[in-house]
């Protein structure tokens, strides 16, 4: 699915839904004429029904709770929203029983576990999870999973009401021509950039100390020292460390192949020897296993880059640019990134970025806007089809690489025309293609279904097709 948060499922990926009481303090204050009344501290009351399934008021308070969580500010107007999210969803869940559309356990499970690391991630730890939840995590859990299960299978439902869709050329046409000229959308500059990155790597030697603490910590496991403290005192994981090491429930494609390859060898109870990934060294303990799914935790302790090692990845950058100039004709970009580049992510696509807003359809094209600062100071001064000096550059994550940058194109800003433009107005065809879709197959299943609103959520202006539909008078469900 393509931007399908434009359409009814949008909000869903926020909800996480359990038939238990939560604190009313996480409400907001009152709501205007748009929003549903503040509801007080009756928890156990249905706030809607579709087809014979309830929504429960605690459903929307829960859901609301994570919203909370997730750092987001008090709104009551997300309550309306959340509600038409549990109302499509119902609907969709019903009509995948009706298509035998189902999930396996396995990644439901999976789903779950994310679910709960970034929770905990973003409330400080498990503990103050707790605390804010007013349960366990493992009883949260268990509240959390047949809702989890319920979204998962509405995806799926609305995955299959769009698989086949697509745009023609003509449809592309079709959809621009019926665009007002005075509307069209305009485009800010953007370039095709292509990198050949040159990480800094430490020597054998250079290593040596960092797997020795590795090998120490693993060392006062096995004499008994708890696995979790030790990962949340020394493990250089962020995200996992604060969860004493825990990586939840994975599948064989989660991980790099070495810690998949000793995730997956061990039994229940087992702690692998320390090995090596691109991360650093780590080992872990299989805590269980479940089908092809294992849960584990691990320490991680990643090397710290030296300037020797920075130094060599200059020299090294350096030899490739002379080369690369002198042997223009015979060594072009895309080989010479396909050979030397050392990030996995560019270098087999001809060393091209994409676009990180555009990821499904693999754009190259990226508006400077949405560039590394400094990527966007280089290319500003570069001539289509050349190529930068090597330079030194620091990423998100604070890790240090030389890069040798080549601008392949440069579109200046400009408003929306089928010459330059067509790749985004394929997108943007096939997304009003989809919306409507979508929402012809909403409008008429409303129609086939029992629905039934309650009158402290009938304000909401975003719930007004969901309310006085002709099958609310007849309770029949189809």
């Amino acid at each position: 699915m393509r931007k399908l948060g434009l359409l009814v499922l949008g909000f869903i990926s926020i909800i996480s839904v359990a038939k238990a009481q939560v604190t009313p303090d996480a409400t907001a204050a009152k709501a205007d004429t748009n929003t549903a009344k503040t509801p007080g501290k009756t928890l156990d009351k249905i706030a809607a029904i579709v087809g014979n399934s309830p929504i429960l008021l605690s459903d929307i308070e829960l859901s609301y709770a994570r919203y909370l969580v997730e750092g987001m500010q008090p709104n009551p107007v997300v309550k309306c929203q959340l509600l038409q999210s549990l109302l499509t969803q119902k609907l969709l869940a019903q009509q995948a029983i009706i298509d035998s559309i189902d999930v396996k356990d396995d990644d439901i499970d999976a789903s779950v576990d994310r679910r709960m690391r970034e929770m905990m991630q973003r409330a400080g730890g498990q503990d103050k999870l707790e605390a804010f939840l007013g349960r366990s995590v493992i009883q949260y859990k268990d509240e959390i999973r047949p809702d989890m299960k319920e979204q998962m299978i509405a995806q799926k439902m609305q995955s299959k009401i769009t698989e086949k869709l697509n745009v023609t050329p003509q449809d592309v046409k079709d959809y621009y021509n019926k665009i007002p000229k005075d509307s069209l959308p305009s485009f800010n500059k953007e370039v095709e950039v292509g990198e050949i990155v040159f990480q800094p790597k430490l020597t054998k030697e250079e290593k040596e100390v960092y797997k020795e603490k590795a090998e120490e910590l693993l060392a006062r496991v096995k004499k008994g020292e708890d696995f979790g403290t030790l990962a949340r005192l020394y493990s250089q994981d962020p995200q996992s460390a604060v969860e004493g090491g825990d990586l939840g429930f994975a599948d064989r494609t989660t991980f790099v192949k070495e810690f998949t390859a000793n995730a997956f060898k061990l039994k229940a109870g087992e702690i692998s020897p320390v090995f090596e990934t691109d991360f650093g060294f780590h080992f872990l303990q299989v805590i269980e296993r479940r089908g092809e799914q294992v849960h584990v935790r691990h320490i991680l302790i990643t090397p710290a880059i030296t300037q020797a090692s920075l130094d060599r990845a200059k020299a090294k950058a350096d030899s490739i640019y002379t080369l690369m100039l002198a042997h223009k004709k015979d060594l072009d970009f895309s080989a010479a990134a396909n050979f030397y580049s050392d990030d996995k992510e560019t270098k087999f696509n001809g060393g091209m970025m994409l676009n990180a807003e555009n990821v499904q359809t693999r754009s190259t094209f990226i508006p400077t806007d949405k560039l590394d600062p400094k990527v966007a100071l280089i290319t500003d001064t570069m001539k289509v089809g050349s190529i930068s000096k090597p330079d030194l550059f620091t990423g998100a994550d604070g890790k240090k690489t030389y890069k040798i940058l080549y601008l392949k194109s440069a579109t200046d800003a400009h408003k929306a025309n089928l010459v330059q433009d067509f790749p985004k107005l394929k997108d943007m065809a096939f997304d009003d293609k989809t919306t409507k879709v979508v929402n012809q197959w909403f409008d008429k299943r409303r129609k086939q279904t029992f629905i039934k609103i309650d009158p402290e959520y009938q304000s909401c202006d975003i719930l007004k097709k969901w309310i006085a539909q002709p099958a609310n008078t007849t309770a029949q469900a189809k």
